[in-house]
C-alpha cells in the first residue's frame, strides 16, 4: 500500500486535504468520489530527501508552457464553478516553479483586497504582458472570463511552438558553425605540426600549394591571440552598439535579410500577428488597442514601426487591408485575407485561418533548411579536410615522382 496526498472540493465549495492508503492513484479518485468530492490533485508521498531534492530543482525563469498550463488549469476550474481566486490559491501551492509560485501568491494578495484579476497581474509586465490583460480585462467586462483564460492559454501554447520552431531553426547552423571550428582546431593542434616536423626532416623546397597553406597556418599560429581578441572585441562593440538607437534599427535590418532565417524570423512575427489579432478581436478589445499591443510584441525596430506605421493610417480613417499595405511589411497574403475578413464581417476567423497557414509555412520552411545544411556542412566539411590533405601530401607524392 502507498500513501496519497489528496486535495479536493466539498459539494459546498470548500477545500478539503488529507492522506489516503491505496494501491494506486486511481483507487483514491473512486474514494474521493464515492464521498461526493470533486478531485483536484492526487499525489503519492514522497519520502523527505527526494522532496528537498526536487524542491532544489526549480526553475526560476518562467516559460510560455508553464503560463499555458497554468492558463488551462484556471480554465478548467472556472468553467468548473471554481472561484478565481480559489483556483490561484490550488494553482499557487502545486506549482512547481518557485518563481511563478510568488507572483501568484503576490497576485492573490491584491485580488483579496478586492483588486479584479486583470489590475492584479499588471505589476507583474515581465510575465503577463498588454496582451494579457486585455483579454481578461475583456472577459472581466463581457462576463466570460474561462473564454478569456482559455485563448491566453492557447496563446501561450502557440508562443511556446513558435519558440521552439524557430530555436529549432538557429540551433542546427549554430551546431554546424561548432562543429567546423572544432575540426580546425584539431588539425591545427595535432595534425599540421607532425607534417611540419616530416618537412623539416626532408629539407626539399615545398610545392607552391604547401608553403602557401603553411604560411596561412603560420599567421594564424603565431596571431591567434590577437585574433581572438579582435573578436571579442567586436562582440562587445556589437552588443554596446545594439543598445543605441541607429544600432538597435541596424541590427533589426540585418536580422530580417539573414539568409532563410531573416525569412523565419517575418513568417513568425505574421503568424503571431494574426493569432494575437485573432484572439484580440474575438474578445471584444478595439482595432487600436489591438495594435498598440501589436506594436509591443516585438523588439525589431522595423516590424515595430511597420505595426505603428499601420495604426497611425487607421486613425487617419483607412481600413485595415489598406494600412497593412502601406506599411510596406506585411505580406500579400496577409493583406488580401485581411480584406476579405473586413468585407465578410468575419475577420477574426479570417486571420486565425491565416496565422495556420504561416505556422504550417514556417515548418516548410525550417525542413527546407535543415535540408539545406545538410549537405552543406558536407561539403564544408570535405573541402577542408580536401585542402588540408593536399597541402600535407603533396610535397610526399613530390618526392616519390623523384
Amino acid at each position: 500500500m502507498k500513501s496519497y496526498n489528496y486535495i479536493a472540493r466539498d459539494p459546498q465549495g470548500a477545500r478539503k486535504e488529507g492522506l489516503k492508503e491505496a494501491g494506486c492513484s486511481n483507487d483514491v479518485l473512486a474514494y474521493l468520489r464515492e464521498q461526493g468530492f470533486t478531485p483536484i490533485s492526487v499525489t503519492e508521498m514522497s519520502v523527505g530527501p527526494a522532496k528537498k531534492q526536487h524542491k532544489h530543482h526549480r526553475r526560476k525563469r518562467i516559460k510560455s508552457a508553464e503560463l499555458a498550463a497554468m492558463c488551462w488549469q484556471l480554465t478548467t476550474m472556472v468553467e468548473g464553478g471554481i472561484s478565481i481566486t480559489t483556483a490561484l490559491d490550488t494553482i499557487a501551492e502545486d506549482i512547481e516553479n518557485l518563481q511563478l509560485q510568488q507572483i501568484l501568491q503576490q497576485i492573490l494578495e491584491k485580488m483579496r483586497r478586492g483588486e479584479p484579476l486583470s489590475e492584479s497581474i499588471s505589476g507583474f509586465p515581465n510575465v503577463f504582458n498588454h496582451l494579457c490583460r486585455a483579454l481578461i480585462l475583456a472577459g472581466e467586462t463581457g462576463g466570460n472570463l474561462p473564454m478569456a483564460l482559455r485563448r491566453l492559454a492557447e496563446y501561450f501554447d502557440n508562443r511556446d511552438k513558435l519558440a521552439k520552431k524557430v530555436k529549432g531553426a538557429m540551433a542546427y547552423p549554430v551546431f554546424v558553425l561548432v562543429f567546423i571550428i572544432l575540426i580546425v582546431i584539431f588539425i591545427m593542434a595535432f595534425i599540421i605540426p607532425r607534417f611540419r616536423v616530416i618537412f623539416n626532416q626532408l629539407g626539399n623546397e615545398l610545392p607552391a600549394f604547401t608553403q602557401a597553406f603553411m604560411s596561412f597556418y603560420d599567421m594564424l599560429r603565431y596571431n591567434l591571440v590577437y585574433i581572438i581578441g579582435s573578436v571579442l572585441l567586436l562582440i562587445i562593440f556589437s552588443v554596446l552598439a545594439s543598445k543605441t538607437t541607429k544600432g538597435h534599427r541596424l541590427f533589426s535590418k540585418i536580422a530580417l535579410r539573414l539568409p532563410l532565417l531573416g525569412g523565419v524570423f517575418r513568417q513568425a512575427f505574421v503568424a503571431t500577428f494574426c493569432k494575437t489579432m485573432s484572439n484580440l478581436l474575438s474578445s471584444g478589445v478595439s482595432v487600436l488597442e489591438v495594435f498598440d499591443i501589436l506594436s509591443g510584441m516585438t523588439n525589431n525596430d522595423v516590424i515595430k514601426n511597420a505595426v505603428i506605421r499601420t495604426r497611425e493610417r487607421i486613425v487617419e480613417g483607412s481600413n485595415i487591408s489598406l494600412s497593412l499595405s502601406a506599411s510596406g511589411f506585411f505580406p500579400n497574403m496577409v493583406v488580401k485575407m485581411t480584406q476579405v475578413g473586413e468585407e465578410s464581417g468575419s475577420l477574426p476567423q479570417v486571420l486565425d485561418r491565416t496565422s495556420d497557414y504561416y505556422e504550417r509555412k514556417i515548418d516548410a520552411t525550417i525542413t527546407m533548411l535543415m535540408g539545406l545544411l545538410e549537405p552543406i556542412m558536407i561539403v564544408t566539411v570535405g573541402a577542408i579536410v580536401l585542402v588540408v590533405v593536399l597541402a600535407l601530401y603533396l610535397p610526399i607524392f613530390s618526392m616519390s615522382n623523384v
